[in-house]
C-alpha cells in the first residue's frame, strides 16, 4: 500500500483567480491580489526585513514548482522563485462561492460549497437579537460586549477589563462566516467558555454561518490581555463524504494535523494532534515514520494566516515561509517508498492588500514523491480526486485525478 500527505499551507495564495473581482475587501476588489508574488517582491526590495534580510528564500518549496506555479496561476515573475522544477506542479481554482477556510478545505477534499454563507452587516449590534438573547442564557449573565466586526487581539485588549468586570462575553465577527466569542480563560473559565461556543453553535449553523469560534485569552490590564492556544472552532458540518470519508469507509487510518479535525467537525478522522506550527511539524515528522501503510495524513498550518495574513505582517509571513521551506529536508528524508505528499493552499491572505480579510487567489499544487510533471491548471475537488487515486481508494465527488 501507499500513504498519502495533504498539507495545507494556510492562506498562501498565487493570485489569478479568474473571479477574483467578486470577492472583496474593505470595498476593494481583490482583483489583483496575489500572496506570495507580493511578499516576495516586498523582500527583493528590502522592505520585509525585520527578522529576516534580502529576497524570499524558500529553495526546497521552489524545486517542488512553487516559482512555476506562481507564473502558471497569475504570470508573476518574482526574484528568487525560477528554478527548473523537480516535483509534481500546478495551480488549483476555486469553485465554492467563498475565500473561507471550510469552503477552502472542504472542495480540497472533494465537496465544493452548494450554499451561500451567511455573514453579518458591518453594524452594531451585527447580530440579531435571538442570538444574543441565546447567547445571555446559555451564558448565564444579563449581557454580552462587543457584537460588531472587530481585529480579535484589538477588542481583547479594548475590552479586556470590562470583560473581567462583568463577566459579559465578547462577541465579534469578520468578513468570514464566523462568530467568535472571546472570554477570559480562568475568570470565566475555559470549559464554560467551549460549553457556551458548542451550545450556540446549532443556531449559528442553521443560519449557515460556518464557524463558531472559542477565543480564549489571559493577563489583566496591568500586563496585558493575550490569546491562548486553547481556540477551539465549532464548524457546520461538511454536507457530504469527503475524502476524509472516502479513506475512512475504505479501511483506511485518518490523520489529522492541526485544526482540520475543527474544520471537518470529526468526520472520518481517526485522530487529531494539535499546537502551534512549531509542534504540528514535529507531529508531521512523527507521523512520516509512524503513519501506517494505506493511510492518509491531512495537515493544516494556520499561522502563516491567523499570525500574518490577517495582520498584514509582510515580514511576519516571510518569516513563516523561510521557516517552513527549511523544515523540509528532514520531512522527505523519512518519505517510504510509495509515498506522496501534496502541498497546496486553502485561499489567499495577502498582507499587501487592503482591508485584513482573506483573498480570492488560485493556490499552488506541489506534489513529492512522483516524477517531475506540469499538471498544469486543476480544480480545488481534483486534488481529493488525485489523492484518492494515489490511495487506491474510490473518489465519490466531482474531481478528477491528475496523477
Amino acid at each position: 500500500m501507499t500513504r498519502a500527505f495533504l498539507v495545507v499551507m494556510d492562506s498562501l495564495g498565487i493570485g489569478g483567480a479568474p473571479d477574483a473581482d467578486r470577492f472583496f475587501n474593505d470595498g476593494a476588489p481583490d482583483t489583483g491580489a496575489n500572496t506570495l508574488a507580493h511578499i516576495a517582491a516586498e523582500c527583493a526590495a528590502g522592505r520585509a526585513d525585520d527578522g529576516r534580510s534580502g529576497p524570499l528564500h524558500v529553495p526546497n518549496l521552489d524545486a517542488l514548482g512553487l516559482g512555476a506555479a506562481l507564473r502558471l496561476a497569475s504570470g508573476a515573475e518574482v526574484p528568487g522563485l525560477g528554478v527548473v522544477p523537480q516535483g509534481l506542479w500546478g495551480a488549483a481554482t476555486e469553485l465554492s462561492p467563498g475565500k473561507d477556510t471550510p469552503s477552502g478545505h472542504w472542495e480540497l477534499a472533494g465537496v465544493p460549497v452548494p450554499w451561500d454563507w451567511h455573514y453579518f452587516p458591518r453594524e452594531v449590534p451585527a447580530f440579531p437579537e435571538e442570538v444574543l438573547v441565546q447567547v445571555r442564557r446559555l451564558a448565564g449573565v444579563d449581557g454580552t460586549l462587543c457584537n460588531c466586526h472587530a481585529s480579535g487581539t484589538e477588542i481583547v485588549a479594548e475590552l479586556g477589563s470590562e470583560h473581567l468586570r462583568t463577566g459579559w462575553p465578547i462577541l465579534y465577527t469578520s468578513a468570514d462566516s464566523v462568530f467568535q466569542i472571546a472570554a477570559h480563560e480562568e475568570v470565566f473559565g475555559l470549559d464554560r467558555l467551549l460549553s457556551l461556543c458548542r451550545g450556540i453553535a446549532p443556531m449559528l449553523h442553521a443560519m449557515r454561518v460556518g464557524r463558531v469560534i472559542a477565543r480564549p485569552f489571559r493577563g489583566d490590564a496591568q500586563t496585558g490581555f493575550v490569546r491562548t492556544a486553547n481556540r477551539h472552532d465549532y464548524a457546520i458540518a461538511p454536507p457530504a463524504p469527503t475524502l476524509c470519508d472516502w479513506a475512512r469507509g475504505a479501511g483506511r487510518r485518518v490523520q489529522a494535523i492541526g485544526k482540520i479535525g475543527d474544520i471537518f467537525s470529526m468526520h472520518g478522522i481517526d485522530e487529531v494532534r494539535t499546537g502551534p506550527d512549531a509542534a504540528l511539524m514535529v507531529h508531521w515528522a512523527d507521523l512520516m515514520r509512524e503513519a501506517p501503510e494505506g493511510s492518509l495524513t491531512f495537515a493544516n498550518f494556520v499561522e502563516f494566516d491567523s499570525l500574518w495574513g490577517h495582520r498584514r505582517d509582510v515580514a511576519g509571513y516571510a518569516r513563516a515561509l523561510e521557516w517552513f521551506d527549511a523544515q523540509l529536508p528532514g520531512i522527505f528524508d523519512r518519505m517510504r517508498p510509495g509515498d506522496l505528499v501534496l502541498l497546496t493552499a486553502d485561499h489567499g491572505n495577502d498582507p499587501t492588500w487592503v482591508g485584513t480579510d482573506h483573498t480570492r487567489e488560485r493556490v499552488p499544487v506541489l506534489g513529492a514523491g512522483l516524477d517531475a510533471r506540469k499538471i498544469g491548471l486543476c480544480g480545488y475537488v481534483d486534488v481529493a480526486a488525485s489523492v484518492a487515486a494515489h490511495l487506491g481508494i474510490d473518489a465519490q465527488g466531482p474531481g478528477r485525478s491528475f496523477l
